[in-house]
């Protein structure tokens, strides 16, 4: 028997969840092989609403990540300008800090279980840390923010790496169920549901093989997936900007970032030696250092490596007057989140 999970969050995407069920409730009618489609949450059965209009759909099954089949793992649908409560990026952390993460990474360990997501379920599962290094997409609006949490984001409509499928915009939940179904039962049935719904699936599936298209081979450099080049530097090495102009940032400083999940309180420390700049950066018990920090006319510009609360890549672009510091986080297109900071030590 092919076991289907589609797991439901607050604020889930209907489409998101419902094109994959319904193409899976409809393999059944033409597979030997029995198919049981199960709406699931990290919770347990409830009553779940989904995003935008809060449309409740009972869900009757608690997500089991060591049972095999498949899971499928939705985006959220709510605000795509601005960052309040209903935006999509805070609906998707909601749903991130819950056991939904630990338990989808648990099914990306188990040998039986593939993971299939939809629009920003990439993004939710990327953000707690489950897809670093790992191709992927989801809505082209978020693709830079995708890249930015360590996954390698694929322009394609989906994106086949092995145990993980994953799926574009919304209407994308189609096609990653159709070709799933292709993979699983084979591509008679797929063509029957096409039939069915009188839909084709669309685009290319993206995979890792075969050959590499003349035009992007590599010219030689070291570079990581990403397309970056990689710096090895020791554990204990400090990544060194650019000569410093000047030594206004020197000190160490309290800082406080507001972000649409809430504030994260930073403690940076700067220092020029020999006309270089370097750094470090304390969230709680984290220490990492500033990576390529460098001046941008008077102001000061690094990017940073998080892992808590989710795991992304930041870009800082801050000024100091006197012992005040004010500036901007961004992370991919998302809103830039303010920060203010105050110096606590002068060298």
């Amino acid at each position: 028997m092919m076991k289907v999970q589609v797991v439901l969050f607050d604020g889930f995407d209907l489409l998101d969840a419902f094109a994959p069920y319904e193409v899976f409730c409809a393999a059944s009618l033409y597979s030997k092989e029995p198919v049981n489609v199960e709406l699931v949450t990290a919770e347990g059965p409830r009553s779940v609403a989904s995003g935008i209009n809060g449309l409740k759909i009972d869900a009757s099954g608690t997500l089991s990540p060591d049972q095999g089949g498949i899971i499928i793992v939705p985006g959220a649908s709510g605000d795509v300008e601005g960052d309040g409560p209903s935006s999509v990026p805070a609906i998707l952390v909601k749903a991130m800090n819950t056991e939904l993460t630990h338990l989808v990474g648990q099914a990306l360990g188990h040998k039986d279980t593939l993971v299939a997501t939809v629009c920003g379920g990439s993004l939710l599962l990327a953000m707690g840390g489950l897809l670093e290094g790992r191709p992927a997409v989801t809505n082209h609006l978020g693709m830079d923010f995708l890249g930015a949490t360590g996954a390698v984001p694929v322009s394609a409509r989906v994106v086949d790496d092995g145990n993980l499928v994953t799926g574009g915009g919304v209407t994308s939940g189609l096609d990653v169920a159709l070709y799933l179904v292709e993979r699983e039962l084979g591509p008679r049935i797929a063509h029957a549901v096409e039939q069915l719904f009188e839909y084709e699936r669309r685009g290319t599936v993206w995979r890792e093989v075969g050959a590499i298209p003349w035009a992007v081979k590599s010219t030689g450099d070291e570079t990581d997936k990403t397309g970056n080049i990689s710096i090895a530097v020791g554990n204990n090495d400090l990544l060194r900007g650019a000569p410093a102009q000047e030594s206004v940032f020197d000190g160490d400083w309290d800082t406080t970032i507001s972000t649409p999940v809430g504030k994260m309180h930073v403690k940076l420390s700067i220092s020029t030696t020999n006309g270089m700049i370097e750094g470090k950066a304390t969230q709680g018990e984290e220490t990492l250092q500033l990576i390529n920090p460098a001046y941008q006319g008077s102001k000061l510009t690094w990017s940073l490596k998080i892992t808590k609360p989710m795991r992304i890549n930041l870009k800082f672009e801050v000024a100091a007057l006197g012992d005040e510091m004010t500036g901007i986080v961004k992370a991919g297109l998302l809103p830039a989140s303010k920060l203010i900071g105050k110096r606590v030590f002068s060298p």
